[in-house]
C-alpha cells in the first residue's frame, strides 16, 4: 500500500495544519472548519494527479482545444460528523462526484474502553468506481475499517483512496494491514507517534467534531 504524508514536503498545507493544531486559533470554530475544508481542497488536488485522464475537445470562441479530463467515476465518502468540512473541500474540487456518508461512533463501556458502531449509511453503487474515504482524524483505524466494510455492501470499488489530516502511527499500520494493498493509497497531512489512554492522537489537536460543531452529550 502507498502511504503519502503530504507534510513531508513544504507547502501552504503546513500553515493550515498549524492553525488547526493551535489551542488558541482552533477556538474559532468557523476558522477551524474552513481550515479542514482548505486541507481537503489541497488533498483533492494531490489525489487528482494520480487519476486517469483522456483528452476531450472543447470549443472556444476562436477554435477547438484538446483538454485532458478525468475519466474515473469518483465517489466521495466521509464519516460523520467531523468529516463534513473536510469532505466539502474535496467536493469543491471533485464537484461532479457522487457522494456517500457513513456514521460511526464510539460507545464507551467505561471511561477508557469502547466499541465502534455504524448507525447510518447512504451511498450510490460503488461497483468499479474510485472511492475516496475522508476522515480528518484516524486514531486507531477501526472506524475507517468498519465504514469501508459498510460501504462494500453497495459494491466493490475499483480503487480506494483513504484521506486523513492527522493519523496515529498505529492507525497508519492498521490501515496498511486491513485494506487491499494493491488498490489502496493512504493520504495524510501528518502521522503522530502516540495515542493516549482514551485513544486520542498525541499531540493531535483534540476532538475535531467538537471543535467544528460544538460539544456533544
Amino acid at each position: 500500500m502507498k502511504i503519502i504524508n503530504l507534510s513531508e514536503n513544504n507547502s501552504v498545507l503546513n500553515q493550515f495544519l498549524k492553525e488547526i493544531r493551535s489551542a488558541e486559533i482552533q477556538r474559532d470554530a468557523m476558522r477551524f472548519r474552513r481550515n479542514l475544508e482548505r486541507i481537503g481542497e489541497i488533498m483533492a488536488y494531490e489525489i487528482s494527479k494520480s487519476l486517469h485522464y483522456k483528452p476531450q475537445n472543447v470549443k472556444t470562441p476562436l477554435g477547438v482545444s484538446a483538454v485532458n479530463q478525468i475519466v474515473d467515476k469518483i465517489v466521495l465518502s466521509t464519516i460523520l460528523r467531523a468529516g463534513i468540512p473536510f469532505h466539502n473541500g474535496f467536493l469543491n474540487y471533485f464537484d461532479t462526484a457522487e457522494n456517500a456518508f457513513v456514521s460511526a461512533y464510539r460507545k464507551y463501556k467505561d471511561s477508557l474502553k469502547f466499541n465502534i458502531f455504524i448507525e447510518y449509511i447512504a451511498s450510490p453503487d460503488l461497483t468499479d468506481k474510485t472511492l475516496i474515504i475522508t476522515d480528518p482524524m484516524l486514531a486507531t483505524g477501526g472506524s475507517m475499517e468498519l465504514a469501508y466494510g459498510a460501504l462494500l455492501t453497495k459494491g466493490t470499488p475499483k480503487y480506494i483512496h483513504i484521506a486523513s489530516i492527522i493519523a496515529s502511527q498505529q492507525a497508519a499500520d492498521y490501515i496498511a494491514a486491513h485494506f487491499p494493498p494493491d488498490k489502496t493509497t493512504f493520504w495524510t497531512a501528518a502521522i503522530d507517534p502516540d495515542l493516549n489512554e482514551h485513544s486520542y492522537i498525541v499531540p493531535g489537536l483534540g476532538d475535531a467534531g467538537d471543535l467544528a460543531f460544538g460539544e456533544k452529550l
